[in-house]
């Protein structure tokens, strides 16, 4: 088994079931009816990309050290990312994916997503609806030669807003203004719409909530990752562009002092 510590605690993962996300995600196993060359003339499938990490800092916090990061989830593809919960807990809705199809109207595809309500701090707005899981924050020790070996920690995000934040990419297929607005918190709410336009990102800057991934007591060269649907349950056009890395020297000294 491979320990992966996470902020306070030690996450034990099984090497099987982290390999099998892995490999899933490189192979493009998630892609369901994106994938489907028959159903694909047919949709217009949304693609989800991440960018490299970046407004990068070190904050120390009791004694430890939080590497922290922004992340800037594109939407590109042909049709925007549409998420649909229904409530079916207290504080949790199943999810069902909408997708545009090109002679008009959605397809909607059942999906293994979770809407969570989740309480980020007061000082952030207090309680939303939010997507579990769509990004992971990971730490990942380099060999001599630059290549990702080992896992070594995972950041404590796991909840994130899916909307119209900033036009990143304008273009005929993207919407001048935002369909979707900043995520709904009203915990009574029976059905909740989620997404993201083509052309548009929902961006979180480095010093929100949980932005950060505990390096503390860390020495040498590392990979500062942003994974994208970690646990494949989006459907997407291309699962190959959902990553995105920086190489980083630990102790941090910032991005011009790596020397890896």
């Amino acid at each position: 088994m491979r320990k992966v510590v996470v902020e306070g605690t030690v996450a034990v993962l099984m090497v099987a079931v982290a390999g099998l996300a892995l490999s899933a995600g490189a192979a493009g196993l998630g892609n369901g009816p994106c994938q489907a060359k028959t159903r694909l003339a047919k949709l217009r499938c949304p693609d989800l990309r991440i960018s490299k990490p970046k407004d990068m800092y070190a904050q120390r916090v009791n004694g430890r050290v939080r590497l922290r990061a922004t992340n800037d989830i594109k939407s590109r593809g042909r049709g925007p990312m549409e998420l649909r919960g229904r409530r079916d807990q207290p504080r949790s809705m199943n999810v069902t994916q909408a997708i545009k199809r090109r002679k008009g109207g959605w397809a909607l595809y059942p999906t293994q997503a979770r809407l969570r309500y989740f309480h980020v701090g007061s000082y952030w707005g207090g309680a939303y609806w939010k997507v579990a899981h769509p990004l992971r924050f990971e730490l990942w020790k380099l060999d001599n030669r630059g290549r990702k070996r080992k896992l070594v920690r995972v950041g404590p995000k796991q909840f994130y807003c899916f909307r119209d934040l900033e036009q990143t990419r304008p273009g005929r297929r993207s919407p001048t203004d935002p369909v979707y607005p900043a995520c709904n918190q009203n915990p009574q709410e029976r059905k909740v719409t989620l997404g993201t336009s083509v052309g548009w990102s929902d961006i979180y800057p480095s010093g929100y909530d949980k932005q950060w991934i505990n390096v503390t007591g860390l020495r040498g060269c590392y990979a500062y990752v942003l994974r994208l649907d970690p646990f494949n349950r989006l459907f997407e056009l291309n699962k190959e562009n959902n990553t995105a890395q920086r190489t980083v020297r630990l102790p941090w000294h910032g991005l011009r002092h790596r020397g890896c």
